[in-house]
């Protein structure tokens, strides 16, 4: 592994490292000195870490109900309940992060006996708090998975959480690795084959610019190679809006396509660089990188779609390969924590 390094003392620059060593990126992509330069504009985080939404419109809210997670910035103190947060981890079920919240703590030498969803008002997520760590579930797809991010992204800014990073773990199909291994996603790959996030707004698709965060991702696969049990790679990830005809598989109740043109539209997401296939990806490095903050998208792969579509091996084999993932980023935060920040303590 790299060492640890000191802050980087450049004037403008405010990337928090905690790896240093040949061929890093420079910069984090949300480092005040790139944003400038790539966007012309001063970052969205203030001096002091925290950061600014960019919708002026909120503003003129006497009151704003994030109302999928049963919270609101006037009725519940969310500074004090969220503003030593500095990362979040999502995924799709609710059973994995409650899973994750206590890996993290664990992991943290965090004691907790119980552990509250924070968004069970609300029905429809479950939400996590372990020292400076938020677990939180959301769901399947990318409608979903949006919803949540963007109520986070709220709820962050308005709890004052200074330059939080924010990660997605959760399982993919493979192509042409290994069952059980790992990808850190590099940039994600729309079903047209474009980088980018479409979204219909006012009639018209908007298309937003869909790659992570290089630094952050090769800090991780750094992390995670030292790990001898699995494989772990940098690479594009497919974002399907659509588990079987989306990822051109032959098993759902409708396909109007050949064996041999699935096998062809495989092999051209391979030379195009994708490692694996899931339904999220997209969206989330588009809204994170356009909010200002950094992101990563670490999955295992569950099956390599070159040989078959169906997901076969047994559930204690699944439960174990699910772990990779949590274990990657419980260390990468073991790591920030251990160099950035006091002893954590649970609320």
């Amino acid at each position: 592994m790299f060492r640890a390094s000191e802050k980087n003392s450049a004037p403008e620059c405010d990337c928090d490292y905690i790896l240093t060593g040949e061929g890093l990126e420079p910069h984090y992509q949300n480092c005040s000195t790139v944003w400038r330069k790539h966007y012309g504009s001063s970052s969205p985080k203030n001096p002091d870490g925290t950061f600014r939404l960019r919708n002026e419109h909120l503003s003129k809210l006497n009151q704003d109900v994030l109302y999928h997670l049963g919270l609101d910035n006037e009725n519940y103190d969310l500074p004090k309940m969220f503003g030593d947060v500095k990362f979040v981890c999502m995924g799709g079920t609710k059973y994995r992060m409650k899973e994750f919240a206590k890996y993290i703590a664990k992991s943290l030498a965090i004691p907790c006996e119980d552990f509250v969803n924070m968004t069970k008002h609300s029905h429809r997520y479950a939400m996590y708090k372990v020292g400076p760590v938020l677990s939180v579930n959301h769901g399947i797809g990318i409608p979903s998975m949006t919803i949540l991010l963007q109520e986070v992204i709220k709820l962050l800014s308005y709890a004052k959480a200074k330059d939080p990073i924010i990660f997605r773990i959760g399982t993919s199909g493979g192509l042409n690795i290994s069952p059980g291994s790992v990808v850190i996603s590099s940039w994600g790959l729309n079903g047209t084959l474009e980088k980018s996030y479409d979204i219909p707004v006012l009639g018209k698709i908007r298309k937003i610019p869909s790659h992570f965060d290089k630094r952050l991702s090769e800090e991780l696969l750094s992390i995670a190679s030292e790990e001898k049990d699995f494989s772990t790679y940098i690479g594009g990830t497919m974002a399907a809006d659509d588990f079987y005809r989306g990822q051109a598989r032959l098993d759902g109740p409708f396909c109007d396509y050949t064996e041999e043109d699935k096998m062809a539209f495989i092999k051209t997401l391979v030379e195009l660089g994708v490692k694996n296939i899931e339904m999220e990806a997209t969206a989330f490095a588009a809204m994170t990188r356009e909010a200002g903050l950094r992101s990563a998208d670490v999955c295992v792969t569950l099956v390599n779609r070159l040989e078959e579509d169906q997901v076969t091996p047994s559930k204690s084999k699944l439960l174990e390969w699910q772990e990779r993932p949590m274990l990657v980023i419980a260390k990468y935060i073991s790591l920030y924590v251990k160099k950035y920040n006091k002893p954590a303590k649970n609320d």
